[in-house]
């Protein structure tokens, strides 16, 4: 099976930086984009930023300069480093990942989703 799991969050004060890692495991092929979105309390899911199997990246307006994403190809991971946090940026952020993999013996191409991680940027 497929798993994404993420790390690196936690409470930051505003104007403070956290680094968050989302890790594939499975026996994977091939992964194309990866990619990061997060969910404030009483909010929709937003696109925070991917990058694609080529080294393209595409970040949200609103968070361009602050945010970064990077992939290490070698350990089918993602990173986002997240700068100048302000109170809004507090949400569950989660990674995702098109991959393709042996499933139950079976060459599978789908979306996975990791648990998420909260980040809380507070005084």
């Amino acid at each position: 099976q497929v798993q994404l799991v993420e790390s690196g969050g936690g409470l930051v004060q505003p104007g403070g930086s956290l680094r968050l890692s989302c890790a594939a495991s499975g026996t994977i092929f091939s992964i194309n984009t990866m990619g990061w979105y997060r969910r404030a309390p009483g909010k929709q899911r937003d696109l925070v930023a991917h990058i694609t199997s080529g080294g393209s990246t595409n970040v949200a307006d609103s968070m361009k300069g602050r945010f970064t994403i990077s992939r290490e190809y070698g350990k089918n991971t993602v990173y986002l480093q997240l700068n100048s946090l302000k109170p809004e940026d507090t949400a569950v952020y989660y990674c995702y990942a098109d991959i393709s993999a042996l499933v139950a013996g079976t060459k599978v191409k789908a979306d996975y989703w990791g648990q998420g991680t909260q980040v809380t940027v507070s005084s």
